[in-house]
């Protein structure tokens, strides 16, 4: 098993190329399923978790190809000869449910085992469920698995989430597009990555209005066909290498990021003494002057502050001048960094959804573990200021949602390796 060994104390100063969105492009690859055509993804990331997706897109019987060194891929789901998502690979990531609404609308019945991924929250199914019984589905719970039919074909409806929840609001906006008649979602989600997904589905032919409010209205087509479309940019990525030199102090460019991406998370920034400029190649971050000043911090879905730059967050506030408050209201048991962070001489306490972080001066390396993806990167973060050295085990977390993350700390000066243990 690999750690990342992070010595401390040099600044920052160059440019990062943010890369595909994660999250966007496990949601786009599932799309393939709605169509007999190809769906060809460009600007995809080259992640672990990619290479799940595409393996439990082949064991339904989809094809997949990789060119550009797996930049460009190209699916196709013309020959679908199994409707069983195993759990063998579905517990490995909890994207794999996305997959439900497609094989539901395209071949009226489907068998996909209960999610897996990180563990910071059970993450429940009712939402995407509720939705798809309004559209007529089915679904029945069965050893672990959702057994789901669509006897009479889906058909257009109202359906309001009782939570603004991504995945669902994904799930459902897929199925519509194949059902009959005009489908409202109310309370869905804004993200980035369902106006990218709606954006994608809208090229492949289906009809689709109101994607980035938190009212959508599809109407249901008979078909869809082949298309291209390139993978938005990584916000979490974006802001994550935009606390780097926040944290470490210097000057870095983050090529292809965009303020809207992230609004919120520049605001809290700005009230912490960092300066973010949007250029025309991307957004240049360093700190104003000095130590960065304590903000407080609620997680929020989209627009708000997101909850996968929480962990991040925490660590550049571990030196912040004052007390921060972190509120956590998307997923509870999602505080399991702030234990290492204290190993490091960070001094938080936690109490439920609710972390409070006395800013200390310096931190100091420490062996520390990290216990899911978005903690892997704080603690890597964390190292940058540290005095000495960090050591970060159990980064394989890391490689399912950062490409190269060593290659590109290294390239600004950060003095990081990743060693075999």
């Amino acid at each position: 098993m690999d750690s990342i060994v992070v010595t401390g104390g040099s600044e920052l100063r160059g440019e990062i190329p943010i890369a595909g969105a994660k999250n966007a492009c496990l949601t786009l690859m599932p799309a393939t399923i709605l169509s007999e055509e190809p769906l060809t993804l460009t600007n995809a990331p080259r992640l672990s978790d990619i290479k799940t997706m595409t393996q439990l897109l082949e064991s339904l019987g989809a094809e997949a190809a990789s060119m550009q060194e797996g930049q460009v891929l190209t699916l196709s789901s013309h020959n679908l000869d199994n409707h069983v998502a195993d759990y063998d690979i579905v517990r490995k990531m909890r994207a794999s449910n996305l997959v439900l609404g497609p094989m539901l609308a395209r071949l009226g019945h489907a068998v996909v085992s209960l999610p897996g991924g990180c563990a910071i929250g059970a993450r429940p199914m009712d939402l995407h469920i509720f939705g798809l019984e309004k559209l007529g589905a089915e679904i029945e719970l069965k050893d672990g698995y959702l057994h789901a039919k669509a006897p009479r074909g889906l058909k257009g409806a109202e359906i309001e989430l009782a939570f603004a929840s991504v995945g669902a609001t994904e799930n459902i906006l897929m199925a519509s597009t194949l059902a009959k008649g005009t489908t409202v979602i109310r309370n869905a989600a804004r993200e980035p990555e369902i106006v990218d997904l709606a954006d994608c589905l809208r090229k492949m032919g289906a009809q689709i209005e109101g994607d980035g409010t938190s009212e959508i209205v599809i109407q249901g087509v008979d078909r869809l066909h082949g298309a291209t479309h390139p993978v938005v940019t990584d916000r979490i990525e974006l802001g994550t290498y935009m606390l780097a030199p926040a944290i470490a102090g210097g000057e870095v460019e983050c090529l292809g990021g965009r303020i809207s991406l992230v609004e919120s998370f520049c605001e809290k920034l700005d009230a912490a003494g960092i300066h973010v400029e949007e250029t025309a190649k991307g957004l240049k971050v360093a700190r104003r002057n000095g130590r960065v000043s304590a903000v407080d911090v609620t997680t929020e879905p989209f627009p708000g502050f997101p909850t996968d730059l929480q962990a991040q967050m925490m660590a550049m506030l571990c030196t912040a001048e004052g007390t921060s408050t972190l509120h956590e209201t998307i997923f509870e048991n999602r505080f399991m960094h702030a234990p290492e962070l204290t190993r490091m001489g960070a001094n938080i306490e936690v109490h439920g959804g609710t972390a409070t972080v006395h800013g200390v001066k310096k931190l100091k390396g420490a062996p520390v573990m990290a216990t899911d993806l978005r903690a892997s990167v704080s603690l890597i973060l964390a190292g940058l200021a540290a005095e000495g050295e960090t050591v970060v085990s159990r980064v394989y977390h890391l490689d399912r949602g950062y490409e190269k993350v060593v290659r590109k700390l290294s390239s600004i000066g950060a003095k990081v390796e990743r060693v075999k243990e």
